[in-house]
């Protein structure tokens, strides 16, 4: 069994929870690059009940497989609520379903998730932060690690100091830190300084998180934060061979030649992995796929979703993928404009484009 991780000295690349996105098929999907040390499931939240450990298994169905995608990559759960004792019930219920690792959700910066008590608005409330990460790292065995995310503040990026410093009082084994505010939503620009200035003053690894959209960007990134461990979200899917290129500069993959095999063949795969789980799963696969392509299209290079997103079929859209069926794109369309201007507004959270 491998177990979600995060150690001093050993570099590492996480793929990052996005609600609705990295979802189990994803998540198996990317397993099979090899370039991940692990990665976070979506955040499942805890309201006014805590969940059976059916609810885990279909919400995490590499529970069933010793918390690893049947590609071998490890998942680490990751829970959200504001709840102290219903979140260490949440996790001793989800560690007796298989879980090796906890993750808390102190970032996720969408309203209706804000307005119920979870995600970013903990962060103004740095002593309840604490009791939380204290309860379940208090409740679950030793062995399993128990870690939060979240965002350098609510408002203000000075807070992150304070927030870090509680979550580490608690027991958290290490931080993974966005690099924005919460008003900020997922606006630029991202503070990478601001992160390693918390690396330098917690006792606990930190993980730098937010915008590695590039190589250049991760170099960027690497020197401004000091940290050698990375999460990214957006970026490994917009541009699928960015995450091997980070992992072969931290050492943990070897470099690959013509490893670029195309959108028609990740959707293929994609869709295969959709077969492989449950109808949940199936019945969304021409979705799924514009879903990606979508991300692609904002923060990759990829120039046919206008064309692509009109498809109907998961044999319409590889056609016009592969060249065989051109595409159609009217000449009067409200939504072709240029990418910078779909960007989201700060606190938008839409499924297919947040890291929460």
């Amino acid at each position: 069994m491998s177990q979600p991780t995060i150690t001093p000295g050993v570099p590492a690349l996480v793929l990052a929870p996005m609600d609705g996105v990295t979802d189990a098929p994803m998540r198996a999907l990317q397993g099979e690059i090899g370039s991940f040390t692990y990665a976070v499931t979506e955040f499942l939240r805890i309201s006014h009940s805590v969940p059976h450990k059916g609810v885990f298994f279909h919400h995490v169905p590499e529970l069933h497989n010793g918390g690893l995608t049947p590609t071998g990559l490890p998942v680490q759960v990751q829970l959200l609520g504001g709840h102290p004792g219903r979140l260490a019930e949440a996790a001793l219920v989800a560690c007796s379903a298989g879980a090796t690792s906890i993750d808390l959700n102190f970032g996720c910066p969408a309203p209706t998730v804000n307005r119920h008590d979870g995600g970013a608005t903990l962060l103004k409330h740095p002593a309840r932060l604490r009791e939380i990460v204290r309860t379940v790292r208090e409740a679950v065995p030793a062995d399993i690690p128990v870690s939060a995310k979240m965002r350098l503040g609510w408002d203000c990026v000075n807070s992150v100091f304070e927030n870090a410093e509680m979550a580490t009082e608690g027991g958290a084994s290490w931080l993974t830190i966005h690099a924005r505010t919460r008003s900020q939503g997922y606006a630029p620009p991202v503070d990478w300084p601001m992160v390693g200035r918390v690396r330098e003053r917690v006792s606990i690894p930190v993980i730098a998180n937010g915008d590695i959209q590039s190589i250049e960007g991760f170099r960027q990134c690497r020197e401004e934060t000091g940290c050698e461990h990375f999460m990214i979200g957006r970026g490994a899917l917009a541009r699928p061979q960015l995450s091997h290129e980070i992992a072969t500069e931290l050492g943990l993959a070897q470099p690959m030649m013509n490893d670029d095999i195309g959108w028609p063949t990740r959707m293929k795969k994609l869709m295969a992995w959709n077969q492989t789980f449950t109808d949940r799963w199936q019945t969304r696969t021409v979705n799924r796929m514009k879903q990606w392509l979508r991300l692609a299209d904002l923060f990759g290079d990829f120039t046919l979703f206008d064309a692509v997103k009109r498809a109907t079929s998961v044999d319409e859209l590889l056609a016009i993928l592969e060249g065989t069926q051109p595409p159609v794109i009217p000449e009067a369309d409200v939504n072709n404009q240029p990418k910078s201007s779909r960007q989201t507004t700060p606190g938008e959270c839409p499924k297919c484009v947040a890291i929460c």
